[in-house]
């Protein structure tokens, strides 16, 4: 571990991250960091709380000299999303992250690193644990869960939160500070399958779409990424007679889809026809998606026949309705430029117990438009058979340029590193919405270090970008008033 953060600065705070990924920490299996921040606020002398849901709250006293400065709190969440490669054994129950040191950047070995959210939770340690640093009382509030739904978020107790000025440490673009989000709503999808013998002379096929890059389906998806799910979808939409007895693809309902496999049966005379289909769609994608995901592989195999499979009439609207539900951008904002307003993730397809489910998350700065695009969703899917259920809606966060802590952190930035922040909204969904709408009073900013790809088994953090952030940090925390 020494010798992977040799160099570096802040050696506390990657001792605090190095120790956090050796706890396994996938959304709902949040014990483990749990008992890991109650044992760091004992050796500190740290008021410590464990809320109902599962959050822990902590709180250090002022510097000395600066006890009458409000009340801050620091926020982030304990949970990581948990992503691996296909090849790769590992185990997100038990076994630790491999972290991988290259230059400037820190990466996984064949997982998600754990950067988002780990490094704001060893930043704040960093803080607490610090004598010297310079500041007015601290509350430290970290998460559950939010990858999944933001429980943590939405089950704060206002009577427990003692700052009303809230710093978010969720965002992955260093130099920019974040004042708004977007708010968003999931689409549950199901539909029982209508199973028939599979005809004489059907053959069974496979088809799997690989090399996308997948990510972020807030902070990635104006990137234009192709999703697997629409890639099987299309190829298999142009297949006459297909009875499908099988299929899975992505795994977050936050996350864009970079694998899907579809089994289905058709008649054996159409072998060379869907072989041609398969391969003319893969080279449409692989033309379309060129710059933002020349890997995308489309492969289709022969394989072995089960005795029975959706019907042809069904299999056929179901794709149909996979091929014309929503995903990627749907609108940009027209308030602030080069912000995405609008968009959706088609996010997970499993075929399970024989019921095909659809998970679709979707997004917007306009509630009325996260609701009209859900029920897009929903009529897509409604159109192929298909019974649907809204859940999981989260409100959006309005910017407000003349809030105190946003003029705080501009001053702060500026002083520090000698350049001015970008100040603006993320088409991602942050903590900070809900927890403003469930404490009233709060005033709130998110920023970060630079991450890239996050969600992905490419996801990477930039090693002085975490020392630079943790500096201006410490600076804004010395001159809030």
């Amino acid at each position: 571990m020494q010798s992977l953060f040799e160099g570096l600065k802040d050696q506390n705070l990657w001792n605090y991250f190095y120790e956090l990924s050796q706890i396994p920490r996938e959304s709902g299996n949040e014990e483990g960091v749990r008992q890991f921040l109650m044992k760091f606020a004992k050796e500190h002398n740290l008021e410590a709380i464990v809320d109902t849901i599962g959050n822990v709250i902590l709180r250090k006293k002022a510097s000395l000299g600066y006890e009458g400065r409000p009340s801050v709190a620091l926020q982030g969440h304990m949970d990581m999303v948990c992503v691996k490669t296909e090849e790769s054994d590992h185990d997100f129950a038990t076994d630790p992250i491999t972290l991988v040191r290259e230059g400037d950047i820190l990466r996984a070995k064949d997982t998600t690193l754990g950067g988002d959210n780990g490094i704001a939770v060893a930043m704040v340690m960093d803080i607490l644990s610090d004598t010297n640093a310079k500041h007015g009382p601290l509350e430290a509030i970290f998460t559950v869960s939010e990858e999944t739904g933001l429980t943590g978020a939405f089950n704060i107790e206002e009577a427990l939160i003692q700052s009303r000025l809230l710093i978010n440490l969720d965002s992955e673009d260093e130099g920019v500070l974040y004042i708004g989000c977007a708010g968003g709503l999931e689409v549950d999808s199901s539909l029982k399958a209508e199973l028939q013998v599979i005809p004489h002379g059907f053959e069974g096929f496979t088809l799997t779409a690989s090399g996308l890059l997948g990510g972020h389906s807030g902070g990635e998806i104006h990137k234009q990424r192709a999703n697997a799910i629409k890639a099987v979808a299309r190829a298999l939409s142009t297949v006459e007679t297909k009875m499908i007895y099988a299929c899975a693809g992505g795994s977050k309902r936050n996350v864009i889809p970079s694998f899907c496999t579809m089994s289905f049966a058709s008649p054996s005379s159409d072998a060379q026809a869907i072989q041609q289909a398969v391969k003319k769609c893969e080279m449409d994608l692989q033309e379309e998606y060129s710059k933002s995901d020349p890997g995308i592989i489309l492969e289709l195999v022969q394989t072995d026949l089960p005795k029975k499979a959706a019907s042809a009439k069904q299999s056929e609207a179901f794709i149909r309705s996979l091929y014309i539900a929503p995903h990627g951008v749907d609108a940009m904002s027209m308030t602030i430029k080069g912000i995405v307003e609008t968009s959706s993730n088609l996010a997970i397809l499993t075929f399970s117990d024989d019921i095909f489910s659809v998970t679709s998350s979707h997004r917007s700065s306009i509630l009325s438009s996260r609701d009209d695009i859900a029920h897009r969703m929903g009529e897509a899917m409604k159109s192929g058979g298909s019974t649907v259920e809204y859940v999981g809606a989260y409100p959006s966060w309005k910017p407000n340029p003349d809030s105190v802590l946003t003029k705080f952190c501009a001053k702060a930035y500026e002083e520090y590193s000698g350049k001015k922040p970008q100040i603006t909204a993320i088409h991602a969904g942050l903590e900070c919405g809900i927890i403003n709408s469930k404490v009233p009073g709060m005033d709130s900013v998110s920023f970060g270090p630079t991450m890239y790809d996050v969600h992905s088994v490419k996801e990477r953090l930039s090693l002085s970008s975490v020392e630079n952030i943790m500096g201006f940090t410490r600076h804004l925390l010395s001159i809030i008033e």
